[in-house]
């Protein structure tokens, strides 16, 4: 059956009658069987079709919550209470949830439907999606190319049309690079806009929720019933959440703000093609009436190795839990404490995991820590000094979302350097803890999509909904 576009207009079918969420639901269970070679989803709920008939019941007597008729995936990183919580980890491989995420309750109250949990780099770690003890996640548009990570599965499970919208996570990019690889929105919100509650730390000052979709209006209603503060965690905002809906309704002045474009984005190392694409874009919101301003960002050039010293001792702290003595894999062919530590984490942890976890452990170390970490935190604030200057002269930055389109599987496997530099023009947001989104841009020569990043002040999640409109529009009047 054809799916419409937006859970609202399902919702509206629903009333009248013209078929039932049961009858979504099985259009979504069949499509899931049918693609399972995208190894997109790492389990399907057994109760999603009872769970559907109790939504439509509500629906048709006008008792349903807000997100009635949404079904949609999460990241297994996030936790849904008595579901697999494997982080794509061997060291997890068996271990379910013990309560549910912050995020994950607000759905369900709402009467949205979690179909299940979605495939991801171990641990959040990777920006290809081929870090998995599942196996790696194919590309829907090219099934010979990755879809980009750690948020792989929850971009391709609504790129293939597998769900409406999917619960991803970021550190560094891994929303908006997937997003742009398989051609839909990733919105990477504010740190402390969503709660982190139930969401499995990597890097704890860095990790956002975050949404993926097709339809923007879609991320819009799930945003407003998702964000906001918990007291579960204190680096939540207690900061308003706006009625993103509602924004997107409202008419664009296109000659009351300023877009930055940053001179560093457009340098070498972008590719050729999507520098041309959002060249024409930039010309054509000028042509709009949009003032476009040029702007510098010199610490940029320190983003990476900023970004992967601090994200690296963070996970090293916080992957120091995972040892086999409370919770997950043990490794019992030890014969004392030391040997079961050293077993149980050299068995269940994947090479990429290790690499991470051993940088962090050196930069952290007595000898280094003044010449790595302590520095890595000065140019951290210098980055974000950065972006406040740059949002004293513009209202948004716009920005390529990654340098190139999917790259092939096993491409960048065996070069971290290279795999790392996919995050380019991602990580600095995560550094400065400032809210961006990922617009589908266009497509290469090959067919593939690229992405265009909107990059946004603190907390102005309305105004990257306003973009996301204007810009749209813009690639569509053609």
């Amino acid at each position: 059956m054809q799916i419409p576009a937006g859970f609202y207009q399902v919702k509206k079918d629903i009333e009248s009658h013209k078929y039932s969420l049961r009858d979504i639901m099985n259009e979504y269970l069949s499509r899931i069987e049918s693609n399972k070679d995208l190894n997109a989803f790492t389990c399907v709920f057994e109760d999603v079709t009872s769970r559907a008939d109790e939504v439509n019941e509500k629906i048709l007597n006008g008792s349903s919550g807000k997100l009635a008729g949404l079904i949609c995936s999460v990241k297994d990183v996030i936790s849904i209470k008595g579901k697999p919580l494997t982080c794509s980890s061997g060291i997890l491989s068996d271990f379910k949830a013990l309560y549910s995420a912050t995020a994950v309750e607000r759905l369900e109250n709402e009467d949205a439907i979690i179909i299940g949990k979605v495939n991801c780099d171990e641990f959040a770690m990777g920006s290809s999606n081929e870090n998995s003890f599942h196996g790696p996640v194919l590309n829907p548009i090219d099934k010979t190319r990755v879809p980009g990570g750690s948020s792989g599965g929850s971009a391709v499970s609504v790129a293939a049309d597998l769900c409406m919208i999917s619960l991803g996570s970021e550190t560094g990019g891994s929303i908006r690079q997937p997003a742009s690889y398989c051609g839909i929105t990733g919105l990477k919100v504010s740190y402390g806009r969503i709660s982190r509650f139930g969401l499995t730390a990597f890097a704890s000052s860095f990790d956002s929720i975050g949404v993926f979709g097709k339809e923007i209006s879609d991320i819009a209603s799930v945003l407003e019933v998702i964000a906001g503060y918990d007291e579960n965690d204190s680096t939540s905002s207690e900061i308003p959440v706006d009625r993103y809906c509602s924004i997107l309704e409202e008419d664009i002045n296109t000659e009351t703000f300023t877009i930055g474009i940053v001179d560093e984005y457009f340098s070498e190392g972008l590719n050729p093609e999507i520098k041309a694409g959002l060249n024409s874009l930039i010309e054509k919101l000028r042509a709009a009436g949009v003032k476009i301003k040029s702007v510098s960002l010199p610490y940029s050039k320190y983003v990476i190795q900023t970004y992967y010293i601090l994200t690296s001792a963070e996970a090293s702290s916080n992957l120091a839990r995972y040892d086999g003595v409370r919770y997950g894999l043990r490794e019992v062919n030890s014969t004392n404490l030391e040997e079961m530590y050293v077993n149980t984490r050299s068995e269940g942890f994947g090479t990429e995991v290790k690499r991470r976890i051993m940088l962090g452990t050196y930069v952290l170390s007595s000898g280094y820590y003044d010449a790595y970490y302590r520095k890595a935190q000065k140019v951290r604030r210098l980055i974000k000094s950065d972006f406040d200057r740059v949002f004293h002269e513009v209202d948004y930055i716009l920005s390529p979302t990654t340098p190139t389109t999917a790259f092939k599987l096993k491409e960048k496997i065996d070069d971290p350097l290279s795999m790392y530099l996919n995050d380019i023009y991602t990580a600095s947001i995560n550094l400065a803890g400032i809210p961006a989104i990922s617009i589908p841009a266009g497509y290469d020569s090959n067919g593939l999509p690229y992405g265009v990043q909107v990059i946004g002040k603190k907390f102005d999640e309305s105004g990257l909904f306003k973009m996301h409109k204007l810009i749209s529009n813009t690639i569509n009047s053609n």
